[in-house]
């Protein structure tokens, strides 16, 4: 029915009933099975030849006379060839954006994507680390939809700077992790990262640092110098002789002791197999015995908590960087107390690398060595060789103690290798 569309009107209407007005073409009012009277203008879309609805608002919401006002405005849009429900779309999906930016910024993200992805992973402290250090304090504020290939550049430089190069590509890597997992999620987010902002090549980032003799004599004579953390020393030292992964010994608990075996689950271990380490008496020495403070009657066995001044082994040790810097302080002091020049960079994950070269150096058969570290043997005897290897691997464990003891006590700069050594015996 066409008629001028006015109060009385619409207060007469009923359901599934459609009023066109005579006076503002296009512009109608239709009662809904609810009950509500809806008002809307239709119009013939001059690009495309489609017809569009544009809602203008319930009855109640606005008046008849303010709902024609409007349709008189979208009329002359038309008229003007303009879209105006395609405007009013797109002024929704700013309106939608501009919202979604003043909740995700890279902070709420990141606490996202950690609780989501990072907590409970191997990793997951590196990867907290590497965002608390390094990306909050840099764009954490910045809202992800602002962000700029530009400002990803600018920090991956500033960390170059910082903290080297392969630091700063690890960060990309995390950054790109979880920006890539919003992406998922997210209709209107798309990351900033592309390919070519790494600062290394793949052969520059695989480490090949290993510690020399006298560089293992100083790092052992620093830790004794360092007062707190004090289960620093003995989980620096479980590095090199266990050959072990930052966070494998960080996260040692008595549970996982069994005799003379620590067997670390692979829930927690990198290729998610549990991995045996017979415990030798060097590295018996290192767990040592249970914390003054501790009333459970298991605990962490690398641990800093503390319960009336002492050790409780309620949580596993997280330190690093903070007790790394100071290890390298004290080292630092003594090599130029001698004259001597400053050590090499490196990190604890070279100890694990020290400890392979150690054992090759006593002559260690490689298949045992390589058991020692975790690592599969390949191929069918992976599938067939069920053998555990208990006894070579404390054999081996046992050569790798005796390796370092022996450069700890032999003077600087006489160099005798431990097979040349073991045949003068």
């Amino acid at each position: 029915m066409q008629i001028k569309i006015s109060k009385t009107q619409v207060d007469r209407m009923t359901a599934g009933q459609i009023l066109a007005d005579k006076e503002v073409k296009g512009f109608v009012a239709r009662r809904l099975d609810s009950g509500a009277v809806t008002y809307g203008y239709r119009y013939r879309d001059k690009t495309t030849g489609k017809q569009r609805w544009l809602g203008l608002g319930l009855h109640g919401s606005i008046t008849t006379e303010q709902a024609r006002d409007l349709a008189k405005k979208a009329a002359g849009e038309v008229a003007g060839k303009k879209d105006p429900q395609a405007e009013l779309q797109e002024s929704r999906a700013e309106a939608k954006r501009e919202k979604l930016a003043a909740i995700n910024t890279v902070n709420v993200v990141l606490d996202a994507f950690e609780k989501d992805h990072v907590e409970g992973l191997r990793s997951g402290d590196q990867v907290k680390a590497a965002f608390t250090n390094h990306v909050r304090p840099r764009i954490g504020d910045k809202s992800i939809y602002d962000l700029k290939r530009s400002d990803i550049t600018t920090m991956l430089n500033e960390i170059k700077t910082e903290s080297g190069p392969v630091m700063a590509d690890r960060v990309l890597a995390h950054v790109r992790k979880a920006f890539n997992w919003q992406m998922v999620q997210d209709d209107e987010f798309k990351s900033p990262i592309v390919r070519g902002m790494a600062k290394t090549k793949p052969k520059e980032r695989a480490r090949k640092r290993t510690l020399a003799d006298d560089e293992i004599r100083d790092v052992w004579a620093a830790l004794e110098q360092i007062e707190q953390p004090a289960c620093y020393p003995r989980y620096v030292k479980s590095l090199l002789l266990a050959m072990t992964r930052r966070n494998e010994s960080a996260r040692m608990h008595t549970d996982e002791l069994e005799g003379d075996l620590w067997i670390i689950p692979g829930s927690r271990y990198k290729n998610k197999q549990d991995h045996v380490i017979p415990v030798t008496s060097a590295i018996r020495e290192l767990i040592g015995e249970k914390p003054a403070g501790c009333k459970a009657n298991s605990w962490y066995v690398f641990s800093t908590t503390s319960s009336g001044g002492q050790s409780d082994g309620a949580k596993a040790f997280s330190g690093f960087s903070k007790a790394k810097k100071e290890l390298d302080r004290i080292v630092a002091k003594i090599r130029k107390a001698e004259g001597r020049a400053p050590m090499k960079q490196w990190q604890l994950h070279d100890l694990r690398r020290t400890g392979r070269s150690l054992m090759s150096r006593a002559k260690v058969d490689a298949d045992h060595a390589e058991r020692c570290m975790g690592h599969v043997i390949g191929g069918v005897r992976e599938t067939y060789d069920r053998y555990e290897y208990l006894d070579e691997k404390r054999q081996a464990f046992e050569a790798l103690a005796g390796m370092v003891k022996m450069i700890l006590n032999r003077p600087a700069g006489n160099v005798v290798r431990f097979d040349e050594r073991r045949e003068q015996a």
